[in-house]
């Protein structure tokens, strides 16, 4: 790609998201000047077309998981004496700051049975713990804001200032007072609503939580770390299980740990059956025998076999910290059918940098960089290039029971960014790459959570 093309591509990339945040409801200003508190409204007064007072407002029903970007008021539900009921949508003329006028004066007061996909609002949401998609950071609802759009009252931001908390312990005409000075628009929110129905499985998601499907793994660990327990495993459902695994790949040890342990034992073998083999290693090295083996009981057979060889391995050695991930290749191929071999691992593309290529016993010849194959003719002969790597030496090896510390400097000294693992009858068994090499050997060091040391 050229510097021209790489930067029309990405002005319109942000073209397109200025134009995706103008269009959103918040930054209108009609919209942010008729907001009404969720905080203020609730314990506020509900009176019909004369001005009596009906009963007073104990919560918001709102169609949270539906296909509209904005989640519309379905209801609410009223405190009349002891006794909570459902006042529909419909019967709602007009919502104030602080209280609710009713459309007519005769209201049918059904009681209240959750719908699919209907969230309480100030039960379900309110104080809650979300995900701000725009900042990838977990926040909390401090309040949420109302407004009337088209037709109808929908949900249209959440505030999470301090301020918001503050006006909401001081007295009943401060709490209706809206006070946005920090409003994330919904669309940019991924809300948790533990005790929530998600209704049938063809509703589809909606904007803000597929936005989560585009977050990079490094961000969505940052997220899955900061999440309470039921949250972050609401998350790892709502995410494919590929993404769900790279970012494991990325969080803390100790996280990673503790998630396992919440998740379900078949959820939680699925999770570590994404994961590269290297990584799932480390991550099962890290339960205890019991737990070890009721994930690997509840994997498909050859996979959890996998696992058990590399498990065999002591930890500290190459062997115990190398992927069994490998592209090989034979003299008689040429350049372009090892290629397409490469295409079809894309998935995996952080685990290669390297094709081994063997002979008829699976015997090492060398190991080619894919360097060496990018700027090689399609027509090329594997031989060819295996004589040409020839004049360098023989390609460089470690054991499995090599130390780390031993592995460390051999592969200083090739200046390579990976050492092939081979067995006692030199057949490669397993690549250890130079970033596994720095998590097993600095381990206390972690991964740089720049984002929150800015927080």
């Amino acid at each position: 790609m050229t510097a021209q093309t790489l930067f029309m591509s990405t002005s319109a990339r942000l073209r397109d998201r200025r134009v995706h945040l103008e269009r959103r409801a918040t930054a209108s200003k009609a919209v942010r000047t008729s907001l009404v508190s969720l905080a203020g409204l609730i314990g506020g007064p509900v009176t019909n077309q004369s001005g009596d007072e009906v009963g007073r407002v104990a919560d918001v029903v709102a169609r949270l998981y539906g296909t509209d970007s904005y989640p519309p008021v379905t209801g609410l539900i009223l405190r009349i004496g002891r006794r909570r009921t459902f006042l529909p949508a419909d019967a709602i003329g007009k919502v104030h700051a602080g209280q609710v006028r009713l459309r007519t004066a005769r209201v049918d007061l059904r009681d209240f049975v959750r719908r699919p996909g209907e969230v309480l609002l100030a039960k379900d949401v309110l104080d809650h713990q979300l995900v701000d998609v725009d900042g990838v950071q977990v926040t909390r609802a401090a309040d949420l804001y109302l407004a009337p759009l088209v037709d109808q009252v929908v949900l249209v931001g959440v505030d999470v200032s301090l301020p918001t908390l503050l006006r909401r312990l001081g007295p009943r005409r401060w709490q209706a007072r809206p006070t946005p000075e920090r409003v994330l628009d919904w669309q940019a929110v991924a809300p948790f609503a533990e005790q929530a129905t998600e209704g049938p499985p063809e509703v589809r998601l909606r904007a803000s939580r597929a936005a989560l499907h585009r977050l990079r793994p490094a961000d969505l660990a940052d997220i899955l770390e900061d999440l309470g327990r039921a949250e972050r495993q609401q998350l790892l459902r709502w995410l494919e299980p590929e993404q769900a695994a790279d970012a494991l790949e990325e969080m803390e040890p100790a996280e990673l740990e503790n998630l396992l342990r919440e998740a379900q034992p078949e959820h939680a073998a699925r999770l570590v059956d994404e994961m590269e083999p290297d990584e799932a290693t480390d991550a099962l090295r890290d339960l205890t025998r019991e737990e070890r083996e009721a994930l690997l009981a509840r994997m498909p057979k050859d996979e959890a076999a996998e696992l058990r060889r590399l498990l065999a391995h002591r930890e500290g050695t190459a062997g115990g910290a190398m992927t069994t991930l490998l592209i090989t290749a034979r003299r008689d191929e040429t350049v372009a059918e090892v290629r397409a071999r490469l295409a079809e691992q894309a998935e995996h593309r952080t685990e290669i940098d390297a094709v081994a290529v063997v002979d008829g016993a699976d015997r090492l010849l060398c190991d080619l960089a894919l360097f060496d194959l990018a700027v090689a003719e399609d027509t090329t002969p594997i031989a060819d290039l295996v004589t040409w790597r020839a004049q360098f030496g023989p390609p460089d090896t470690v054991q499995a029971d090599t130390s780390l510390t031993e592995a460390a400097d051999q592969l200083v000294a090739a200046r390579a960014s990976s050492l092939l693992v081979v067995d006692d009858t030199d057949r490669p068994i397993g690549r250890i790459l130079a970033d596994d090499l720095l998590d097993a050997m600095l381990p206390e060091r972690g991964r740089m959570h720049f984002r929150r040391f800015l927080q």
